[in-house]
C-alpha cells in the first residue's frame, strides 16, 4: 500500500511558513490540495475502519467542511499574529456532534514536530468539574491512567481547586487545567506506508485516558 502522506508535504509546509501570504499562498493552492488535502482527505477516510475498532462511537469524517479535517486559515480575528495560514496539517477524530474539545484522538503534521495527542485542552469549567470529581471517586481507575499525562500545563493551578480537598494522593492533577497525553512521529516515520497502522496503534496506547475521560463526560467510548 503506497504511502498517504510523502516528504513534498513537509517541504510545502516549510515553504509556507517561509512565505505566509495569500498571494504565495493562492499561487501554490494546487499544490497544497496535492501534496496536504487530498492526502488527508484519503488517510480519514482509510483511517474509519481502524478506528471503528478502537471506538465505534468516535468518528472520522472525510467531509472537506466540518468534517476531520482542520482547515489551513488562521482565524485572526481576535489574535494579533495576523499570519493567514496554518504552516501544520490536522486532524481530529471526536465523539459524533461534538468539537476538538471532546477527548477523541488528534493527528497533528509538522515539518519535525508530528505528533498524536488524546485529551481534554482548555475545556470548560463545567467539563472540568466532572473530570475532578471523577478523579475523586474514581481513584483505583485513575491510578494507572495518570501515567500516561505528558502534556506541559503552563496554566496549572497553584493551589488545589475549590472544594476539593488539599491533601488527596492525586492533588497535582486537580490542579491541571489541560490533561492530555501525546505520541510523537518522525517525518520518515509519517511518510511511511505503515504510518496508518502507526498511528492505530498510538490511539490504542493513549486510549485508556480517552475512556477516563468520555466516561466522566458521560460519553461512550
Amino acid at each position: 500500500m503506497p504511502s498517504h502522506f510523502t516528504p513534498d508535504l513537509f517541504r510545502f509546509l516549510t515553504r509556507l511558513k517561509r512565505n505566509n501570504n495569500r498571494d504565495w499562498f493562492l499561487a501554490h493552492k494546487d499544490e497544497y490540495d496535492a501534496c496536504a488535502h487530498q492526502p488527508a482527505i484519503r488517510f480519514i477516510t482509510d483511517f474509519a475502519a481502524p478506528l471503528y475498532e478502537i471506538s465505534p462511537y468516535l468518528v472520522a469524517d472525510p467531509c472537506s467542511s466540518r468534517g476531520s479535517l482542520f482547515r489551513i486559515y488562521r482565524d485572526t480575528r481576535f489574535s494579533p499574529d495576523k499570519r493567514p495560514y496554518k504552516t501544520h496539517l490536522a486532524m481530529r477524530f471526536s465523539h459524533r456532534g461534538k468539537d476538538v474539545h471532546s477527548p477523541g484522538f488528534y493527528l497533528h503534521l509538522q515539518p519535525g514536530e508530528s505528533f498524536a495527542a488524546s485529551g481534554l485542552w482548555h475545556p470548560e469549567p463545567p467539563t472540568l468539574l466532572k473530570v475532578r470529581t471523577s478523579i475523586v471517586e474514581r481513584c483505583d481507575e485513575w491510578r494507572p491512567v495518570r501515567k500516561l499525562l505528558n502534556w506541559d500545563d503552563a496554566s496549572k493551578l497553584s493551589r488545589p481547586p475549590r472544594g476539593f480537598p488539599c491533601d488527596h494522593e492525586f492533588v497535582e492533577d486537580l490542579k491541571l487545567r489541560d490533561l492530555g497525553t501525546a505520541i510523537e512521529f518522525t517525518d520518515k516515520q509519517v511518510c511511511s506506508p505503515s504510518f496508518m497502522t502507526t498511528f492505530a496503534a498510538a490511539c490504542r496506547k493513549m486510549s485508556p485516558l480517552a475512556v477516563f475521560l468520555s466516561s466522566a463526560l458521560g460519553l461512550q467510548f
